[in-house]
């Protein structure tokens, strides 16, 4: 997995003024640029937020072909296969990169993170329209980052570091809006948002759909259905499953826990198993990724 300053130097691209830490950048986007990113998707250990500003483009989102136009938000997640298949010749956007190592290090951006990624990455598709103002807000937040990279001044990476937060938490709240304007009966919405918020405070203990549909206090079918409406065809256990792999991966670069410390922590029965679940989600085994291979 490359982290973002090495697919930044992979690409040959411009460096931030100043003493850039690598962790956060905001540049703005065309065809070529685009295009570029099929050699590093699935293998960029970042988290990226790319706004359509112009025209339109058509991408492969694991074996999904969805297509971004204008106004469109697109939401990257470590791991996930993507392929851009078409652009239009005018297609412009502006994309912000955070280093996944980096996002999951920090209180404050893990849960910022954990919020807006379950809200856009998880919510039926990778792709939020969003509205006039919001468009501008988040577009505003991008530019800042951008204003910030071009000065150079010695609180620069700080300054990005804040409006990254910042940035998470708007979206966040922006798709929470988006949710309750949608179609689905209040009840629906009201389980699965209470789904949402038992998530982090008990994946790591509780791996089981029943667990969380007994808080609920309804069935397991009745959660399922409900999950499987609302995130378009995503299971309880996917939402789970990430959970732990993103914890996993914070506990395996940030911490000394040995491996079968991590298992135990994580509530896994075995390390063994532990082992053949991360290998699952992310194609390596955790002691090679521990190691940066």
């Amino acid at each position: 997995m490359y982290s973002l300053k090495e697919f930044w130097q992979l690409r040959n691209l411009p460096v931030p003024e100043g003493e850039w830490d690598g962790n956060v950048v905001c540049i703005e986007t065309n065809v070529e640029w685009t295009f570029g990113t099929n050699e590093t998707h699935g293998f960029l250990s970042c988290y990226t937020f790319t706004i359509v500003t112009r025209g339109w483009l058509t991408i492969l989102y694991n074996n999904r072909e969805m297509t971004l136009c204008e106004g469109d938000l697109y939401a990257y997640s470590p791991g996930f296969e993507v392929t851009v298949l078409v652009a239009s010749d005018d297609y412009r956007g502006i994309c912000l990169l955070a280093d996944e190592h980096f996002t999951l290090s920090l209180p404050t951006v893990r849960n910022a993170i954990r919020a807006a990624y379950f809200s856009v990455v998880e919510l039926m598709a990778p792709v939020l329209p969003l509205k006039a103002d919001d468009l501008r807000r988040l577009r505003e937040l991008m530019q800042m980052m951008i204003h910030y990279q071009q000065m150079g001044l010695p609180q620069a990476n700080d300054s990005m570091k804040m409006l990254y937060n910042l940035f998470l938490l708007d979206l966040s709240s922006i798709q929470e809006h988006s949710i309750r304007e949608h179609r689905f009966p209040k009840r629906v919405e009201e389980i699965f948002l209470g789904f949402l918020g038992l998530l982090p405070q008990h994946f790591a203990e509780h791996h089981n759909i029943g667990f969380y549909a007994s808080e609920l206090c309804i069935t397991t079918t009745y959660l399922s259905r409900v999950v499987r409406q609302v995130s378009g065809g995503r299971t309880v256990v996917d939402y789970i499953n990430q959970l732990l792999l993103m914890e996993a991966t914070f506990l395996l670069r940030q911490t000394s826990l040995s491996i079968a410390q991590i298992a135990d922590r994580l509530h896994f029965a075995e390390t063994t198993t532990f082992a053949r679940f991360f290998y699952r989600m992310k194609g390596v085994n955790p002691r090679e990724f521990r190691k940066g291979k």
